[in-house]
């Protein structure tokens, strides 16, 4: 926001970064920016509409419970700051529903393991679902199945297990870090599945894999994708056509610009 101030008094100017969507979890929803002259809006979804947030929960119980039962493992490849943690925290509501299988669940990122510690200070940013479960004495992130990993050697150890289980890692676009072990591992066995649920940019391993291509390079070698992939966009965090023009529609701004 910035404030200019002129012979004939006093413009605001507001550049929205990000708007932001409703109802998704752990966070409180974005607020209106009143007495505003200008706006500069985002626009990056201004094209699509999200399908309800609300259908993450039961597509996810289902395909964990689909994956459990032919023994096999979910990767998820996932951005270490806010995505990771909402994952966690929608596996962690189907834990406390009784809706998922003895499966355990290990987040492999050193980076999504400090971030989650900072979330777990911070409350105060809590919506009143969060805060609910906070003062029921749960911990959305962290339950008995859930295991954080930072060690490297206990990472490599993942990749002898050879049970159903889920693993969330960096990065979320399967550019670099912890993820490539797993899917090297895990990308040629058809009963598991890579779980995206994050932007994928062209020329990624990731939007390779969103693409569904039959060979995909690892670590400079080709490996034969067997394994499903199953995207849910439904995480994503930026606001849809309805939100953008909900903002809009809402701004006392004389001008709107759209970029």
């Amino acid at each position: 926001l910035i404030e200019v101030q002129e012979d004939h008094g006093k413009r605001r100017l507001l550049f929205t970064g990000d708007i932001g969507r409703k109802n998704l979890p752990i966070i409180k929803d974005p607020y209106q920016v009143e007495n505003v002259d200008f706006l500069i809006s985002e626009s990056t979804y201004g094209g699509r509409y999200h399908r309800p947030y609300k259908e993450v929960s039961s597509e996810l119980r289902d395909l964990i419970n689909r994956t459990y039962k032919r023994r096999g493992k979910i990767i998820i490849p996932a951005f270490s700051v806010g995505r990771t943690q909402e994952v966690v925290y929608e596996i962690h509501n189907l834990h406390e529903n009784n809706e998922l299988p003895d499966i355990p669940i290990f987040v492999d990122s050193p980076l999504s393991v400090n971030v989650t510690e900072i979330f777990k200070r911070h409350p105060e940013c809590y919506d009143d679902e969060a805060l609910e479960i906070i003062n029921n004495n749960e911990n959305p992130f962290g339950f008995e199945r859930l295991i954080y990993i930072k060690d490297v050697e206990k990472s490599k150890e993942l990749n002898t297990i050879n049970k159903p289980c889920i693993i969330i890692s960096a990065s979320g676009m399967c550019e670099a870090g912890r993820i490539l072990h797993h899917l090297k591992n895990s990308i040629s066995d058809k009963r598991n599945i890579i779980l995206i649920v994050g932007y994928q940019a062209q020329g990624t391993l990731g939007r390779n894999l969103v693409e569904k291509k039959k060979v995909v390079r690892i670590f400079g070698e080709e490996y034969e994708r067997k394994a499903d992939v199953i995207v849910l966009n439904e995480f994503s965090s930026h606001g849809d056509r309805r939100d953008l023009l909900n903002y809009a529609e809402k701004s006392s701004a004389e001008k709107i610009f759209c970029v």
